[in-house]
């Protein structure tokens, strides 16, 4: 296969050092072979060339928290739906997210094996995936779909074939659910820690399973080659639970309080802040009919979602980018950074939190997050420097190349 030279270019690399001129990214099949000055390389003359015409060129962008298989919708709607339309709108999902400039994501829940499968074969375009299959949930927590009608509306389903349900009570319960999340191909484990905006029958303060039951899930992880856990975890004590118990990654992170980002601090845990969240359901309330139990809720706590992760910064925990994707459109997640870089991130710090360390929180750092020989040759190219604007990259026209182990996937250069 002929090697790929992408040049012309300002290269940021994603580690958070100064953008250099001059550079080349040199790809061979599906890694980088290749990185550094432009007079240090030399061309056979067989080389595809990428013209970067004076864009940026960057690593691929990593979601910490998205959900592949829904875009919220109204009850009705979802309730009109046969079964396997939603896999039809999931491949447009994937594709919108790929084409945005995101070449790895994390499912949050709601996305079995085989669309995973479906991706790694090239049926489908869209991100590499790293998949939770279901998140596990208290009976009348977050994830329950139960009503204050008596009825459930789940706004996933679940309990058909490699999509276990995930509510579980108890330490055993729990136990047994974790190990049947594991068996249905979950690389990492998502649970329930709080409430969330939403849930109908609960609050994002409300402390959901015991710290036993969480250190139970973390343990049956650990059994599976150090398969981490995830955390929905909104209020401050189901935060500080879910550390305690030695769990991997923060989600939301909307009640911080300097206790938990101190623990945090201390064990390493990574936080995802999905900021975009609340704002979004703000935004398309009416369009997309969300509750008003998740409209007041959003206006109550996105304040506080933002002191929380501004002050989390400051303390120096480790930022991931998360959208939660799903709850908005895919393809604009990228409006995140804008959010980031609004309570106080600088816009390198945005691109880091988006690349290297979102690529240490999934475990992936050895392949993915970085522009660096023996990588997997996961590069965007966007107009003009986003350094200069980072909110530019809300924008998906600014994304004008993307490419995804090796393969172009988009191009509005040509």
């Amino acid at each position: 296969m002929a090697k790929t030279i992408i040049k012309n270019g300002l290269l940021i690399d994603g580690k958070g050092g100064e953008p250099k001129e001059g550079s080349v990214v040199v790809v061979e099949d599906d890694r980088i072979v290749f990185i550094g000055n432009e007079t240090n390389y030399t061309q056979t003359g067989d080389e595809v060339i990428v013209d970067a015409q004076g864009g940026t060129i960057m690593p691929g962008i990593i979601d910490s928290h998205v959900h592949m298989m829904m875009e919220f919708a109204p009850i009705a709607d979802r309730l009109a739906r046969p079964f396997s339309f939603m896999y039809y709108q999931a491949a447009k999902y994937l594709e919108n997210t790929l084409h945005a400039g995101i070449t790895s994501v994390r499912d949050a829940l709601g996305t079995d094996l085989g669309v995973k499968k479906a991706v790694e074969e090239g049926l489908i375009a869209g991100p590499r995936l790293q998949l939770s299959i279901n998140a596990l949930t208290i009976t009348g927590g977050h994830g329950d779909g139960y009503t204050v009608s008596g009825n459930t509306v789940d706004l996933m389903p679940s309990g058909y074939p490699g999509m276990p349900d995930g509510k579980c009570d108890g330490v055993e319960e729990v136990r047994k659910k974790t190990r049947e999340m594991l068996r249905a191909g979950a690389e990492v484990i998502k649970v329930h820690a709080t409430g969330g905006v939403l849930s109908a029958t609960d609050h994002p303060e409300f402390t959901q399973f015991s710290l036993e039951e969480l250190k139970v899930i973390v343990e049956e992880s650990l059994f599976r080659k150090g398969v981490k856990v995830m955390a929905h975890a909104q209020g401050a004590e189901g935060i500080k639970n879910a550390v305690k118990a030695g769990i991997h990654s923060i989600e939301h992170g909307i009640f911080l309080d300097d206790e938990a980002i101190e623990l945090m601090k201390e064990n390493g845990t990574f936080l995802v802040p999905t900021l975009l969240a609340p704002v979004a359901v703000l935004e398309t309330a009416k369009d997309v009919g969300m509750p008003e139990t998740a409209v007041v809720k959003s206006k109550e706590v996105i304040e506080h979602h933002m002191a929380s992760i501004a002050k989390a910064h400051k303390a120096g925990v480790k930022i991931a980018m998360g959208t939660d994707a799903g709850v908005m459109k895919h393809g604009t997640n990228l409006r995140e950074l804008g959010l980031m870089a609004d309570i106080g991130m600088s816009p390198m710090e945005t691109i880091v939190a988006s690349t290297k360390t979102a690529a240490e929180c999934l475990g992936w750092e050895d392949k993915v997050g970085t522009l660096e020989q023996d990588k997997l040759a996961d590069i965007i190219i966007v107009k003009g420097n986003p350094l200069e604007d980072i909110y530019s990259l809300a924008d998906n026209n600014t994304v004008q190349v993307v490419i995804k182990n090796g393969k172009v996937e988009k191009n509005t250069l040509v």
